[in-house]
């Protein structure tokens, strides 16, 4: 049975959802915010250390400033209203990425961090204002002003997931096969699920069907 600590989601098909069935983008990523507690609360059940949920990329600057307003209000909601909950229940929270938003924002963001810091049941990585590519050059760079010798170790040393094992699953909705400049390097050996359910039709039910399906994977690394 293979073990499993670590999945990476990247929560695709909020706008179109929300155009399908609601014809507002905005009520689309709404709607998905609530799978997200269901697949926390299934990950502790798992018992598994760590899930990374891929909320903004650095590309999504690119969207309409209305829609990147409504999901950083989303955003502060939720911090704002699980905080207490995610302490009671033991869960970290970590950042991915770059944090350079609302004064108010990074504020928050950082004493989201620093108050869930000794939480030790389950770390959540949130991948904000994240591209795999900045991380990587981030990374070199840090070695190269470090005088440190290039490899693997140093390199995965000085990313954002430094100390945090690559994850075993990364789940795609919304019927997209491809990464997004999402983990590029932690993904060398990882397990990928695309999924056709946009989010927020994924519900507990899909993702334990995928935990399943991974269970049952003969992995060997580069070896018979």
């Amino acid at each position: 049975m293979n073990p499993l600590n670590h999945v990476a989601i990247i929560m695709d098909g909020n706008g179109r959802w929300g155009l399908k069935n609601k014809k507002s983008r905005n009520l689309g990523h709404k709607e998905g915010v609530k799978n997200i507690e269901e697949i926390i609360n299934i990950s502790l059940d798992k018992n598994i250390k760590y899930i990374t949920l891929f909320v903004f990329s650095s590309n999504n600057w690119k969207r309409p400033n209305s829609e990147i307003n409504y999901l950083f209000n989303l955003l502060s909601n939720f911090l704002t209203k699980k905080l207490d909950q995610f302490n009671k229940k033991k869960i970290k929270l970590k950042i991915l990425g770059e944090i350079s938003f609302t004064k108010k924002l990074n504020n928050l963001l950082k004493y989201s961090e620093k108050v869930t810091k000794k939480n030790k049941k389950l770390q959540i990585n949130l991948a904000l204002n994240y591209s795999a590519k900045f991380e990587i050059i981030r990374s070199f760079k840090k070695l190269i002003k470090m005088k440190l010798p290039v490899n693997n170790t140093n390199i995965s040393n000085n990313l954002y997931t430094q100390k945090i094992p690559d994850p075993e699953i990364l789940i795609r909705t919304g019927n997209t096969n491809r990464l997004s400049d999402f983990m590029l390097w932690q993904m060398s050996y990882t397990e990928i699920f695309f999924e056709k359910k946009l989010w927020p039709d994924f519900k507990g039910n899909d993702f334990i069907k995928v935990l399943k399906k991974y269970k049952k994977i003969k992995r060997n690394f580069g070896s018979i």
